[in-house]
């Protein structure tokens, strides 16, 4: 039964490792935690069913990936063999077989595609963001606990390997008190890609839904709720037409934290640069998390998920004579998002991404907004 604290540890079983943070502890059954299979309909096999989805669920020891919808190819059956093909999300969704809906389809679709999939009784994951408005995912969320549904939020960059070493690092109290925090997504994509629907000026578009979303995810988690919020937004490259550019400061009592995303940075800062009374954390590079994903690694791979020792975060301790030392980043699992999710169905534990976090990423989303729009600092105390 769930325990509170989750320790997934199913050797024998396809998910594999034990993990020390945000972890899972399934009563043995069958496959050392399996209680059952739960079949998985995937709303899409885009770049997000391809590359992230789709090995996921794969390869876990509880979920089968059963259908998914693919209207104009039949890629997923190549690699998948034994999965069905549906032509519609109406024809999935009239699949009785299905008990679980991913809904990763394009942000503007995110609404009414989980409320479908809500009515039909499947539990739902669905992309971040969760969806565009407050209001609106607050009427998925009732609708789910109507319908006595899990719903949650696929917000995987809680499992990127730096951030549970920054996680570690702040938690260890070595940083002091944290005073100053950045974190940065940049990316080198001068050229504007006009097939994508994420360049497009359509809801759910540009660089503060797409990345944005998982730096405020982060932020929230390390820090809670602020007190305000300021935000720049900019189009910095010749023919977007949506956002490319991001400067968020959310502001609490006695912490600065910056989230940034630039498009045109050929030579990326640091993904993280914490300052505290204590100590200071730098650490640079992307999780290689996704990118083994897009080559077609496992992440049964028993290697998944690490760093490389170049691309350790440094540790300078302003107590300690300003001694310098590499901190090794623990390697990275986004398995650990579906062993949350296949623990809410079966054990009634947690989901690994609650409503309650999902709302409060779309209302910062809202408040960004609005403070770009009208160049001003919103107050966000009593808003949580």
């Amino acid at each position: 039964m769930y325990q509170g604290v989750w320790d997934v540890d199913w050797p024998g079983c396809r998910t594999g490792a034990t993990i020390a943070m945000t972890t899972f502890n399934i009563e043995p059954r069958g496959c050392n935690g399996v209680t059952r299979i739960i079949p998985v309909g995937l709303a899409s096999y885009g770049l997000s069913g391809r590359v992230f989805h789709a090995p996921l669920l794969a390869t876990h020891a509880g979920l089968r990936l059963a259908a998914v919808v693919e209207r104009h190819a039949d890629a997923a059956r190549l690699r998948y063999p034994l999965v069905r093909r549906h032509l519609s999300i109406d024809a999935m969704l009239a699949d009785d077989d299905l008990e679980l809906v991913v809904v990763n389809t394009p942000d503007a679709t995110h609404f009414e595609l989980t409320r479908r999939s809500l009515e039909a009784g499947k539990h739902v994951v669905v992309e971040k963001p969760f969806t565009g408005q407050v209001d609106r995912a607050r009427d998925l969320v009732e609708l789910a606990a109507r319908r006595g549904r899990i719903l949650t939020v696929f917000q995987n960059r809680r499992w990127d390997g730096d951030f549970l070493t920054v996680q570690q690092v702040i938690a260890s109290g070595v940083l002091g008190r944290i005073v100053e925090f950045e974190a940065r997504w940049d990316r080198f994509r001068p050229i504007v890609n006009t097939a994508s629907w994420k360049e497009q000026a359509e809801a759910g578009s540009g660089v503060l839904t797409n990345l944005g979303s998982h730096l405020i995810d982060q932020a929230l988690m390390l820090f809670g709720w602020p007190n305000a919020i300021t935000a720049d937004l900019d189009i910095v490259r010749d023919g977007a037409l949506v956002d490319d550019w991001m400067d968020l400061r959310l502001h609490y009592e006695r912490l600065r934290v910056t989230l940034r995303c630039s498009t045109v940075a050929q030579q990326s800062a640091p993904r993280y640069v914490i300052h505290g009374t204590t100590g200071s954390f730098v650490k640079h590079g992307l999780d290689p998390q996704e990118a083994a994903l897009a080559e077609g690694t496992s992440p049964d791979d028993p290697a998944w998920g690490a760093d490389t020792p170049a691309r350790f975060g440094t540790l300078t301790r302003t107590d300690h004579d300003a001694s310098t030392q590499q901190v090794p980043t623990i390697p990275g699992r986004y398995q650990t998002f579906y062993d949350g999710v296949y623990a809410a169905v079966t054990v009634d534990a947690p989901p690994p991404v609650t409503t309650a976090q999902a709302m409060r990423n779309v209302r910062l989303l809202e408040a960004a907004r609005r403070s770009a729009a009208t160049r001003s600092t919103i107050s966000l105390e009593g808003n949580a």
